[in-house]
């Protein structure tokens, strides 16, 4: 039987037992129910526990610094259902999406380079029990040359034509369209379906099978904030516009009869004398869209490669009534000077030309994004020259996409 000093020595030990596994308790917790680094010094995440409670993880150490900006942030629930998840910056709030079994949290909104992030989730277990998790981390810090940044046609709130495809511009190459075109959708109301075409690296088009309905309602959302651009490059900002599809207007133009034939919404509206491309210099025929609209603007023969001071040459200040059917410089426009040519010759330089009156008349009515059917000559429209997306075949622009 134990002696009364040894009885006294073991109480003594296990007083000392319990007084220390308090203290590792109350320096392992916050009082949040966090506890840091609770996976080991070589997790990736960071969890808020207790032992018969719910435990909340973050995949994100707490306090990490250098995050990619296209890390997405998830937080899942163990023993219990999150019941709230925060993630905000000074900034402003990241949105997430939570599973309806509430396991698990998935952001839906990119980061922005060099900011420091709070995520604040709480749970509950089958008895009610609320735990709360607290973790903060900043992310890599990121140049102007390492962001690309997302420019779009047609502008907000603007009413284009029914050739008008939708423009995405950006200022450093896409090197993995594939991962922005992810991210890069067009809704239309009535819906009408369509396809990305990457021009280049840097330019992407969409537009519907045929020309859009008239009246359509137009949403293009660039969600690419954060997303990966390939080569150390990501998107710079989400980007949203909104446009609306006017009247159907479609100028039919024969050069071997000299005529345009004015439609809108189908219904004929005039059948104006014109003038055409003469030899040397012919109209290319194909599918055109209106792309810019001058009242009054220089026209100088040396910007399309005429010599100054050759049989060939012109510089006219004042041309009125411009507008430009490709990057190669064919405009519709007045040309008083050839009007008795009108109707009966091709004498231009491969524009084409009509009366003032005329040329303020559809002018006046012209809306970017209309388009212009050239037919009669045996030069084809390029499609890269301005926008001559309907001059690509539908299945060879669904191809175009690189998600085809």
């Amino acid at each position: 039987m134990p002696s009364p000093l040894t009885r006294s020595r073991s109480r003594a030990l296990r007083a000392a037992a319990l007084l220390a596994a308090v203290a590792l308790v109350a320096t392992a917790c916050d009082g949040s129910g966090f506890v840091p680094g609770a996976d080991g010094p070589d997790s990736d995440e960071t969890t808020a526990a207790a032992a018969s409670e719910a435990i909340v993880t973050t995949n994100v150490k707490d306090d990490a610094s250098g995050v990619p900006v296209d890390k997405v942030i998830r937080v899942k629930a163990e023993k219990g259902t999150l019941t709230s998840v925060v993630l905000k910056s000074k900034g402003g709030r990241v949105e997430g999406e939570l599973r309806a079994d509430g396991t698990r949290w998935v952001a839906s909104g990119g980061l922005e380079p060099a900011t420091s992030y709070r995520v604040r989730a709480t749970a509950r277990n089958g008895d009610g029990k609320e735990v709360r998790s607290v973790s903060t981390f900043t992310t890599q810090s990121l140049s102007l040359d390492q962001q690309t940044y997302a420019s779009i046609a047609p502008l907000q709130g603007e009413t284009v034509g029914v050739g008008m495809p939708v423009i995405v511009t950006f200022d450093l190459p896409v090197t993995d369209q594939a991962s922005f075109e992810k991210h890069m959708t067009v809704t239309s109301t009535p819906a009408q379906p369509g396809s990305w075409y990457w021009v280049s690296s840097k330019e992407a088009h969409w537009r519907p099978e045929s020309y859009w309905q008239a009246g359509t309602k137009v949403s293009v959302d660039v969600g690419v904030n954060g997303v990966s651009a390939g080569g150390g490059i990501y998107g710079q900002e989400d980007r949203r516009v909104d446009f609306e599809i006017g009247a159907a207007h479609v100028y039919k133009v024969n050069a071997r009869t000299h005529q345009m034939k004015v439609l809108e919404n189908g219904k004929l509206l005039r059948t104006l004398p014109i003038t055409t491309g003469k030899a040397g210099f012919t109209t290319r025929s194909g599918v055109k869209v209106i792309m810019e609209k001058y009242a009054q603007k220089r026209m100088n023969s040396e910007t399309v490669g005429i010599a100054r001071g050759s049989a060939e040459a012109y510089d006219i200040d004042d041309v009125k009534w411009a507008m430009r059917l490709t990057s190669s410089g064919e405009f519709i426009h007045a040309a008083p000077w050839s009007v008795g040519s009108q109707g009966h010759a091709n004498v231009s330089h491969g524009c084409t030309g009509m009366s003032t009156d005329n040329a303020a008349w559809l002018y006046s009515m012209t809306r970017r994004g209309d388009v212009v059917e050239y037919v009669g000559t045996d030069r084809p429209m390029e499609p890269g020259n301005g926008w001559g997306d309907w001059n690509v075949s539908w299945n060879d622009y669904v191809a175009g996409s690189a998600l085809s």
